[in-house]
C-alpha cells in the first residue's frame, strides 16, 4: 500500500508549535533576526520563490494594514509568525517575485513543499479563528489576544477562549467488492467522493459514521474502522478517515445532501483515480483524504 502521507495535503508539518500553555515571555519579538512571517489576505497567502515563509522584518514593511498576528512556534529553529492583512490589500503586495495564491491552489499545485503546506494550514486556521472570535461568547465584550495568539481573553468577565477544531467523519462505505460514493451539488462536475459529515456533541466516531451514512443514503452501517486523519483548514476541521461495512444495498438519497450516490466496483474506482473512467467520473485529488481511502480500497 502506498504511504498515505506521501500525497495527503496538510498532514506533514515540522513546526515546533507554540501553544496556549506556554508563558508570554516565550514569545520572541516579531522583528527579530531570522524570524519568518506568513502573510494571509482573505484566503490568499503571499509567496516568494516557492515559499510563503518571508523574512519578517521585510514583510512587516509591506503589511501596513495587518489585523492580527500569531506566534506559531519555531520552524527549523527560527520563530515563525502569521499575520492577516485586509483582502483588498493583497493585490498591492504582488509584483516582481511576489504572487498570492489561495490555500487550495497552493495544495493542488504543490506551490510549496509538503511540510510547509502543513504550516500554512496552521496559520490559516488560527487567523480565521481570530477573525471569527473577536467577542466573548459568555458576555459579548471584546476579546484580546494572549499567549502569542493561542488564546483570547475577556477582560470584562475573565473568560478564556481557545482555538477550536471541528471534527468531521469521512468514510469509505463498502459491501463486498463494491464501495459507496456520492456527489454533492457543490462538487466540481463529474466528481464522486466519500460521504462525510460533522460529529455532533456527545457522539462517538463510529455513531457519527452510521448516522451520516443513513441520513444521506438510508444505508445501514455495521463495523467502522479508523484509517487516517487530515487537517482541513477551511476554516478549521479535522477529517477523520474511516472505512465502514454496509448492511444493505438499496440507496435512497436525500436531495438536500446528495445529488447522486452509487455503488462502484474496484475497477471503476481505479479508473476514477486514473482519470480513465468511461463516463468521465473523477475522484478527488491526491491531496484529499477521500482519494487516499479510495486508493486503499483499490489496492487491498
Amino acid at each position: 500500500m502506498t504511504d498515505p502521507l506521501s500525497t495527503l495535503g496538510f498532514a506533514r508539518n515540522r513546526l515546533d508549535r507554540h501553544s496556549a500553555e506556554q508563558p508570554e515571555e516565550a514569545v520572541p519579538p516579531i522583528d527579530g533576526d531570522g524570524t519568518r512571517l506568513l502573510l494571509l489576505g482573505g484566503d490568499r497567502f503571499l509567496l516568494r520563490n516557492g515559499t510563503a515563509l518571508l523574512d519578517a522584518a521585510s514583510a512587516l514593511t509591506l503589511a501596513t494594514g495587518r489585523i492580527e498576528t500569531v506566534f506559531l512556534g519555531r520552524w527549523d529553529g527560527r520563530p515563525a509568525f502569521a499575520a492577516s492583512v485586509p483582502a483588498d490589500e493583497m493585490p498591492t503586495l504582488e509584483g516582481g517575485d511576489m504572487r498570492s495564491l489561495d490555500l487550495r491552489s497552493i495544495a493542488t499545485e504543490a506551490a510549496v513543499e509538503a511540510e510547509e503546506l502543513g504550516l500554512l494550514a496552521v496559520a490559516k486556521s488560527m487567523l480565521d479563528w481570530h477573525g471569527r472570535y473577536r467577542f466573548c461568547a459568555n458576555c459579548g465584550a471584546p476579546t484580546f489576544t494572549a499567549a502569542g495568539g493561542f488564546r483570547r481573553e475577556c477582560k470584562a468577565c475573565n473568560a478564556h477562549h481557545f482555538p477550536r477544531v471541528d471534527p468531521v467523519v469521512i468514510m469509505l462505505v463498502r459491501r463486498g467488492e463494491r464501495c459507496l460514493l456520492g456527489r454533492g451539488p457543490h462538487f466540481r462536475p463529474h466528481m464522486f467522493s466519500c460521504l462525510a459529515g460533522f460529529l455532533e456533541p456527545g457522539e462517538t466516531l463510529e455513531d457519527a459514521v452510521r448516522r451520516e451514512v443513513f441520513e444521506e443514503t438510508k444505508i445501514r452501517v455495521g463495523a467502522v474502522s479508523y484509517r487516517a486523519s487530515q487537517p482541513w483548514p477551511f476554516p478549521s476541521s479535522l477529517m477523520l478517515g474511516c472505512t465502514a461495512e454496509a448492511l444493505n444495498e438499496d440507496i435512497v438519497t436525500d436531495p438536500a445532501e446528495l445529488e447522486d450516490a452509487r455503488w462502484f466496483d474496484r475497477d471503476s474506482v481505479r479508473a476514477m483515480l486514473d482519470s480513465t473512467h468511461p463516463e468521465g467520473i473523477l475522484s478527488p485529488p491526491p491531496m484529499a483524504i477521500a482519494h487516499i481511502l479510495m486508493r486503499q480500497f483499490v489496492e487491498e
